[in-house]
């Protein structure tokens, strides 16, 4: 079958991999002038198989307006007033029940444990190198009610099947020496030894050079901008571009929020809204951490990249906006240089902004989409696009083969 994917995030091209595998001619295409270049670009790096949580949690709600009102707070909201904004924010708020939170939060480990899977697989079998590291995650708390709340999630998880660990501040201290600076605010955490840690650009810069350099017949099209989707007989038939039109058997919406411009004109609407994050990426010049870092009280990532700290946080809601906020970064910086001072001189810090594309439930959008059999959506990851990739693109893949999905999947039905 000739499928053609749209976009070149690690979300795309861990689709195109998938299907590669199946033996499909596919078609990349992308506006960008290579692989990895938006959303995946400069992302937190960790690979949270365990973490996926949704964001609309109980209690979550009743939390926003502290957060907003602080300006070195986690989340921003700007208000925009478009009925997008505010029917997004109102399925977030009936989504932040214990109910919906532990359905999702089983779906999202099942497919966590696949994409764990997966991605060790593929990284072995075509030896990928993207600063790749099996470190494990600790995850920090600042007093006790916290931690009591991330215990219970880890009872919860357990009978999920998930395996994790509650230190005291004692054992943080000797998981990770580095949270030294920070010991009298850090009343225990959680470890999780399976999270990994990654380059998400490098990944997908790999995947398109094992893609080129076997006998999978993909090809890409990059610089390559889609401008419609083309239709006939109830299908999609094509894609345009300003190059010609790209025709396909099948077609994968895997553009995160430029899923929503080309969606629209087939009655589609789609339910994503951008988390906007901020991203430093350091060298190490000094005491850094060994392990992924989570400072809950600050809602920051930290992961080591070989040479390099990824430093990584907010989560913004303020539509489309693609401007860095020079108060944004400056806390994000005030923050790491506070957790980790010996990390990096803090001369060098290679900012970054991204848009994460979220839906209200945090559960992503799988398979075909209504309406439109051969049109297979791959959206709403959110910030878990690098943890998901592998296993949403194996569901996909599934899907499109004709097979059962390998695991249970009408959670993700798109």
């Amino acid at each position: 079958m000739r499928v053609c994917i749209l976009g070149a995030g690690v979300v795309g091209l861990a689709t195109a991999y998938q299907l590669a595998r199946d033996g499909h001619a596919v078609t990349v295409l992308d506006a960008e002038p290579g692989p990895g270049m938006v959303t995946s670009f400069a992302n937190g790096a960790q690979l949270s198989y365990s973490y996926v949580a949704p964001f609309a949690a109980p209690g979550v709600a009743w939390k926003l307006p502290g957060w907003l009102a602080d300006p070195d707070g986690p989340m921003r909201l700007r208000p925009d007033f478009t009925w997008h904004q505010i029917r997004w924010l109102w399925r977030f708020w009936r989504a932040c029940t214990a109910t919906q939170s532990n359905a999702t939060t089983a779906a999202l480990l099942r497919l966590a444990a696949l994409s764990r899977e997966l991605t060790h697989d593929v990284t072995a079998r075509e030896r990928l190198d993207y600063a790749f590291s099996a470190s494990g995650k600790l995850v920090v708390y600042p007093d006790d009610a916290g931690l009591a709340g991330a215990r219970a999630q880890v009872e919860l998880q357990a009978r999920m099947g998930s395996r994790q660990e509650v230190l005291d501040r004692a054992e943080c201290l000797a998981r990770e020496p580095a949270l030294a600076s920070i010991a009298s605010r850090i009343a225990g955490g959680v470890w999780t030894e399976s999270e990994d840690a990654g380059d998400c650009q490098l990944f997908c810069a790999e995947l398109v050079r094992v893609l080129r350099a076997s006998n999978f017949d993909v090809s890409f099209r990059f610089g390559t901008r889609v401008t419609q989707l083309l239709t006939a007989g109830g299908r999609v038939v094509g894609a345009a571009t300003p190059h010609g039109v790209q025709e396909a058997d099948a077609f994968v919406l895997a553009l995160g929020m430029g899923a929503r411009a080309l969606a629209r004109p087939l009655g589609l609407d789609v339910p994503i809204y951008p988390l906007k994050g901020y991203s430093l990426t350091v060298p190490i010049t000094g005491v850094a951490p060994a392990v992924s870092v989570t400072d809950i009280s600050q809602k920051v990532v930290y992961a080591r990249l070989g040479s390099r700290l990824r430093i990584a946080g907010m989560a913004d809601l303020v539509g489309a906006d693609m401007r860095f906020d020079n108060a944004r970064l400056d806390t994000l910086l005030r923050q790491a240089r506070g957790t980790f001072p010996d990390a990096s001189d803090w001369r060098e810090l290679r900012p970054w902004t991204g848009l994460r594309p979220a839906t209200p439930t945090s559960l992503p959008m799988l398979g075909p989409a209504p309406g439109w059999p051969n049109l297979h959506c791959n959206l709403g990851q959110g910030a878990l696009g690098f943890t998901l990739a592998m296993g949403s693109a194996a569901v996909v893949a599934d899907m499109i083969a004709g097979r059962a999905p390998r695991i249970e999947a009408r959670a993700f039905s798109a």
